[in-house]
């Protein structure tokens, strides 16, 4: 019994278990919300296993497939692979700028990222390339260098005349690294069941706010390419079948989806490919249709590697990204847009993807914070689609190739005529299927409860907030230096600034929250007291601090006009120079210089960032005003102006409030403003305190954490862990 049933189980193809390990590791991931002892080390261990035999596989498959070809063919064999690959690359090109007619009409905003005002590091496209120590190349895994590097070898040993003994010496190595790849692939189940549980367990649900339409878009757009399109193509043109196709792909496409790896999988991609081409009738007769079949079989062993280094197949969803973004930002790239995109984007994919899309964002002038809903979307799926559609592309495009070598294109004009009406009927219908079902979804703006909403985080310490000065509650002490009438009186006395937003705001329980509102908590707490929080105007500050009345005012960028009427500590953060405009007109503010040559613009200024010194050095031509406070540029009397000059962070939050507008930091980057506490003047005690205060939590790195959750959205686990134990203590206390 247990023998027949051991019969059973190896009778069931290795792709049929690998699916059901999938499912099941999907499966008990979502219900056990965590990950299992062990899985993740498995997880690694497989995924490492499979990277192990690949670079030293595409190594000797090009130098073996190359430099076993015939000289003579050579040149021949060329032109016809780059014109097979051109019309594939075109064909994938076209379905995903056909994608975007699945895009609705929504309205978004997000949260400030330091990727907002990043500048990107640009392509060294020679450095990528051209590898001057391919051992180097070798040990950082710098592909399209080894790619080259082998090339030139393979190149080099067509013109060895007694090559054979070469060519069988590496290709008994490559034999015995394929053999390697086929003993890791047998615990393939195990490993992508690990692989599935961490993925399913480790996925957040509320990453997948927004990104939803550019999810299925893909994933749409990956499944028509992977497993109707490519397929078809080439079963209308050459004697392989459909069925066959997609069986000849199916364990790579299991495996890289699963693993979210191409480059794992090029062993098992070639292999099969070969197999197939073997299987494949020639014109050619006798020793002409030998030589014939073995150049072709060689070609996957070619083409495959190079597949993986040149910017086709999967990597291209960058710039169906990038039109996601486009639109998902409001500005939208048009179809007159295409041609830049395509001329401007491909070169850029033949490196990082991660290097790519900032650079495309900022061509098409997107909110480069966009970059972290690329990141995410990555790493939740649409890298494993990717390497899936990368599998599909390079065995369809090497089966075409090796048909044409040995001239075995036979064009089924049945199957054409029905591929010809269906396939580009059943596109368009599925993206409009999509825009249908997207529009149908009750799509509900969040971005401003998402802000309004939020509360400390860290610590809330005993406060009370005043509308308005009461200057009849000074008291004795108040002459007094700083710290000994904050302890003599038992609370610190802050002045907060209205419509400083994210800094200091009123969440929706009316309670005052914001970065500098729980910093200021942070430093009540260590000198012992309570905080007393005034509301008071710009025009008040320096009187209200002069006098006593205040100990100290929020934050205020570091300004000439500032540093002259105010003590102020050292900066605690910094933020770049940004303006706010509406969604439609961002290209305008793009560029420094040609803002500052426009004499047809009127620039708004909060009187917070106002400085005459850079009014009079940059604004020659523009008109400026000085506006009291951020909320009149949304007003109706004021749409005069054309952009408010501002922080990127007070901007960024300015727009989840009005998503309508958006942030735009011009290029090139100009150094950051930084920000300060104004103080008591001549309170050297206090001055000293505060400077020794501020580098220690910067040195812990308490206001770097307050900075992402208040600033950019995001919840520090460390803060979550800190707040956790801070409210346990509260409860037992009470």
């Amino acid at each position: 019994m247990i023998t027949r049933l051991k019969h059973l189980i190896s009778q069931i193809p290795l792709s049929v278990s690998i699916i059901f390990a999938m499912i099941v590791g999907l499966t008990l991931g979502t219900l056990s919300g965590r990950v299992y002892g062990g899985v993740d080390e498995l997880a690694n261990a497989f995924v490492m296993l499979m990277q192990m035999t690949a670079l030293p596989y595409i190594v000797l498959s090009l130098i073996v497939g190359i430099g076993g070809l015939n000289p003579a063919k050579v040149t021949k064999t060329l032109k016809l692979s780059l014109f097979i690959l051109m019309s594939l690359l075109a064909v994938v090109l076209a379905f995903i700028l056909l994608a975007p007619i699945a895009f609705p009409d929504w309205q978004s905003a997000d949260f400030y990222s330091i990727n907002t005002i990043s500048t990107t590091a640009e392509l060294d496209i020679i450095s990528l390339f051209i590898p001057a120590n391919p051992f180097y190349a070798l040990a950082n895994g710098l592909i399209p260098s080894v790619v080259l590097f082998s090339i030139f070898i393979g190149i080099g040993l067509i013109q060895v005349k007694e090559k054979k003994r070469t060519l069988a010496v590496l290709n008994g190595l490559n034999s015995a690294v394929v053999n390697v790849s086929n003993m890791v692939m047998r615990f393939a189940p195990i490993g992508i069941f690990c692989i599935a549980q961490r993925a399913a367990a480790t996925v957040d649900s509320a990453q997948l706010d927004g990104l939803q339409v550019y999810i299925v878009t893909a994933a749409v757009l990956v499944f028509l390419l992977s497993f109707i399109v490519l397929p078809a193509i080439v079963a209308t043109i050459t004697p392989f079948s459909y069925r066959q196709v997609l069986a000849s792909s199916r364990q790579a496409m299991i495996t890289a989806f699963a693993t979210g790896s191409f480059f794992v999988v090029i062993p098992i991609i070639v292999e099969k490919a070969k197999q197939l081409i073997e299987q494949m009738p020639s014109s050619a007769n006798g020793n002409s249709h030998k030589l014939a079949k073995q150049d072709a079989s060689n070609m996957p062993s070619i083409m495959v590697p190079i597949c993986f280094s040149l910017p086709v197949g999967g990597k291209l969803l960058a710039l169906l990204f990038t039109l996601f973004a486009a639109w998902f930002s409001g500005s939208q790239v048009n179809s007159s847009d295409y041609l830049q995109l395509l001329v401007a984007g491909i070169p850029q994919l033949f490196g990082s993807t991660t290097i790519a899309i900032p650079s495309l964002l900022a061509i098409f002038n997107v909110p480069s914070s966009l970059f972290d809903l690329f990141l995410v979307a990555e790493n939740i799926i649409v890298g494993r689609l990717n390497s899936l559609l990368s599998v599909a592309f390079s065995i369809c495009l090497v089966l075409l190739i090796a048909a044409s070598m040995l001239r075995s294109f036979t064009f089924k004009w049945r199957s054409f005529s029905g591929y010809l009406l269906l396939l580009p009927l059943i596109s368009i219908m599925a993206f409009l299927a999509l825009r249908f079902t997207f529009d149908a979804i009750s799509y509900q703006y969040q971005g401003y409860d998402k802000f309004i909403e939020r509360d400390f985080v860290m610590l809330d310490v005993k406060a009370k907030v005043l509308a308005e000065p009461k200057l009849s509650d000074r008291s004795i002490f108040e002459k007094r230096n700083v710290l000994d009438r904050v302890k003599q009186r038992g609370f610190l006395r802050v002045g907060y600034f209205r419509d400083d937003l994210p800094y200091t705001f009123h969440n929706h329980e009316g309670k005052l929250v914001g970065f500098d509102i729980e910093i200021i908590n942070l430093l009540a707490d260590d000198l012992g007291v309570s905080v007393e929080f005034v509301r008071i105007f710009h025009n008040q500050a320096k009187e209200l601090l002069s006098s006593g009345y205040l100990d100290m005012t929020t934050g205020m960028p570091v300004t000439p006009k500032n540093m002259r009427e105010y003590t102020l500590t050292v900066p605690y953060s910094s933020q770049s120079m940004a303006f706010l405009v509406k969604d439609e007109r961002r290209k305008e503010f793009s560029d420094w210089q040609s803002i500052f040559s426009r004499d047809d613009l009127t620039i708004g200024i909060p009187e917070i960032f106002y400085s005459e010194n850079i009014v009079r050095r940059y604004f020659e031509k523009a008109t400026v005003w000085e506006i009291s406070t951020p909320r009149l540029f949304f007003r109706e009397e004021y749409q005069n102006i054309d952009a408010m000059l501002f922080g990127a962070a007070t901007a960024s939050a300015w727009t989840l409030i009005n998503p309508e507008y958006t942030v735009i930091v011009p290029k090139p980057a100009r150094p950051e403003i930084s920000m300060a506490f104004a103080i008591n003047t001549n309170d050297n005690t206090f001055e000293i305190f505060m400077r020794n205060w501020i580098m220690m939590m910067q040195k812990n790195h308490t206001i770097a954490d307050l900075f992402h959750y208040w600033i950019a959205g995001k919840e520090p686990k460390s803060l979550l862990k800190f707040s956790q134990v801070a409210n346990d203590k509260e409860k037992k206390h009470d």
